[in-house]
């Protein structure tokens, strides 16, 4: 562990943004590991109800249900509950809105992901370019009799363009694979709200 953390120390000041990017970017991918499973979004006790739903008792049954719940599909849902005395076209409205404000919680964290992937990167290079700096200035004061410095130098411009590769590329993936998730879930949503108001139309016309 030693050894690694000199090693990983001979990368430069650069290496410094680029471990808090890492952890930034691990806690992150842990948390949206936890929260972007399918049961915990799509609650599947609230998905049983809309599907059995057929008269006004069963209305006040799943409202219990997504109040006993919490997160972006038992609010979407609840509010399009409490709203069924409503035309069909404002509920619909108002669950759109609702929508957009819960689609918030399920990318929260997501843009940062993004950011991490972009800048990890640069900040390799730019861990490069300040060692071949030193590297050019080692031969400008010294010549190129300095066997140690130039390879510091050297070592430092490869380390962190390594660093920077290992963060960015491993980020990247999980951003785009937790951004797909994500829309899965939000189309999963908007298919049961539809669902949803299917039936309380058909409820109260009955």
């Amino acid at each position: 562990m030693g050894d690694m953390i000199a090693y990983l120390s001979r990368g430069g000041i650069v290496m410094i943004p680029l471990f808090l990017c890492s952890i930034l970017g691990l806690a992150i991918v842990i948390e949206k590991s936890f929260n972007l499973r399918r049961r915990k979004v799509l609650i599947p006790e609230i998905i049983s109800v809309i599907e059995t739903i057929s008269s006004s008792e069963d209305i006040k049954m799943a409202t219990n249900i997504c109040e006993r719940n919490s997160g972006p599909f038992a609010n979407i849902i609840l509010v399009g509950l409490r709203n069924k005395g409503l035309p069909k076209e404002e509920m619909k409205e108002i669950i759109i809105d609702q929508g957009r404000q819960e689609v918030r919680t399920l990318e929260r964290g997501l843009a940062v992901l993004e950011t991490i992937a972009g800048i990890a990167p640069l900040l390799g290079l730019l861990g490069t370019v300040l060692g071949m700096i030193k590297v050019f200035t080692v031969i400008t004061t010294q010549g190129t009799g300095q066997a140690s410095l130039l390879a510091g130098g050297i070592s430092e411009a490869l380390i962190t363009t390594v660093s920077g590769l290992v963060i960015g590329i491993p980020v990247l993936v999980a951003y785009n694979y937790f951004t797909n998730r994500a829309e899965n879930f939000i189309l999963d949503i908007e298919k049961y709200s539809t669902h949803l108001l299917q039936k309380i139309h058909h409820i109260q016309n009955q």
